[in-house]
């Protein structure tokens, strides 16, 4: 007698294996195959108008607490910190502007060819490879520093940390920079209250048409 419908029990380890991972997984090595050509030509940009590294870790805090290198093109000139520190020291309304956002809206760090990587959000193509390692997901709360979870986070700091950062969110398709600091942190206890498998591809989806749009970024 021939059973209908068989089943095979999947190992043990391929079953506690959460879909979102597996989905990461294969997309994050579709990605970093097809846009091969891409890195390349950004590599090659990067290394014939500025000296350095093409690609730097910035560290920032993933799931759990445990703090790992964050991959991005370089964007900035070799002697940023220098440069940063000098601006914090000679303008208040940067040091201000820095203290709030942790970021620089014109900021004189930034080469010419980054200033371009950061609008398309082409910098942030190395993090497929964090995503790969399992730093990083697709989907999820901003990857964030040290500094952001003791000022700005604060009590709220183990539920960020409850899942993996990811490449984008609803941050990333709700105005970028051009959100408030509170307002960024409501979007990421709101994604981490409502995740699901399905809202991640509409996320995926409708980040495709914000970088082409570019709203909110610099």
């Amino acid at each position: 007698m021939i059973q209908k419908n068989p089943s095979f029990p999947l190992p043990a380890r391929i079953r506690h294996i959460p879909i979102k991972r597996i989905f990461d997984i294969l997309f994050s090595s579709f990605a970093l195959v097809v846009l091969s050509p891409i890195f390349l030509l950004i590599a090659g940009l990067i290394s014939i108008t500025s000296p350095g590294k093409v690609v730097y870790g910035h560290v920032r805090i993933g799931r759990g607490g445990r703090p790992f290198k964050c991959y991005k093109f370089r964007s900035m000139y070799t002697d940023a910190d220098k440069r940063l520190l000098e601006i914090l020291i000679n303008c208040p309304e940067k040091k201000a502007e820095w203290e709030r956002t942790f970021k620089l809206k014109d900021d004189p760090r930034v080469t010419p060819i980054g200033k371009f990587l950061r609008k398309t959000s082409l910098d942030e193509l190395p993090q497929f490879w964090n995503v790969l390692l399992g730093d990083l997901s697709v989907v999820g709360p901003r990857p964030v520093v040290a500094q952001e979870l003791a000022f700005h986070f604060r009590e709220k700091s183990e539920k960020i940390l409850m899942i993996r950062p990811g490449m984008t969110g609803l941050w990333q398709v709700s105005g970028r920079n051009d959100t408030s600091y509170e307002e960024r942190i409501r979007l990421d206890e709101e994604y981490i209250d409502s995740r699901s498998f399905w809202k991640d591809l509409k996320l995926i989806f409708k980040t495709v048409i914000c970088l082409f749009s570019r709203k909110g970024a610099y």
